[in-house]
């Protein structure tokens, strides 16, 4: 499971890196992942202090430090 996990951190990173910023819901639509993976991914990179975060709304959007 972790490994999944930091795979799919490494999806969402790549994305962030290549697009910049993006919602949650841009995010999962471009890596295709479901609610949970996309949670654990942003968790995995967010404890890694690789991300930063803004609401706007009812939006939260991330891109990368």
């Amino acid at each position: 499971m972790k490994e999944k996990i930091g795979s799919d951190a490494g999806l969402v990173w790549k994305v962030l890196d290549a697009q910049g910023e993006k919602s949650v819901k841009e995010l999962k639509k471009a890596t295709k992942l479901v609610d949970k993976e996309i949670y654990a991914a942003i968790g995995w990179l967010a404890r890694e202090e690789k991300l930063v975060f803004k609401q706007e709304e009812e939006d939260l959007f991330l891109s990368l430090t």
